[in-house]
């Protein structure tokens, strides 16, 4: 069994910058993309970035894209998300994901996730 562990969140100003980062653990093998979701209160968890085993993929919702950056160390077993530009409407609470499926970013197709940290953006 695989553990994810997200760190970095907390509370910036709109423009700002955060780092968040994913620690994986245990049976962390079958992973192939891995990815960042994000749910805010009463809305539904949402897609935000996803990496390619070799990191040669990234993918990015249109909401982020040009303000976060995705990367991952397969030898530390990390996942990093650089989110710069920072708006209120990024507000929520971000998880890490792991999917054994190449190039995804269906939630449905990650099989194992993090706790999630709260990223609160303010006016």
């Amino acid at each position: 069994q695989a553990q994810l562990v997200e760190s970095g969140g907390g509370l910036v100003q709109a423009e700002g910058s955060l780092r968040l980062s994913c620690t994986a653990s245990g049976r962390t093998y079958d992973f192939n993309t891995m990815g960042w979701f994000r749910q805010a209160p009463g809305k539904e968890r949402e897609f935000v970035a996803a990496i390619s085993w070799n990191g040669r993929g990234t993918y990015y919702a249109d909401s982020v894209k040009g303000r976060f950056t995705i990367s991952r160390d397969n030898a530390k077993k990390t996942m990093t998300l650089q989110m710069n530009s920072l708006k209120p409407e990024d507000t929520a609470v971000y998880y890490c994901a792991a999917s054994s499926r190449s190039a995804t970013t269906d939630p449905r197709t990650f099989g194992s996730w993090g706790q999630g940290t709260q990223v609160t953006v303010s006016s």
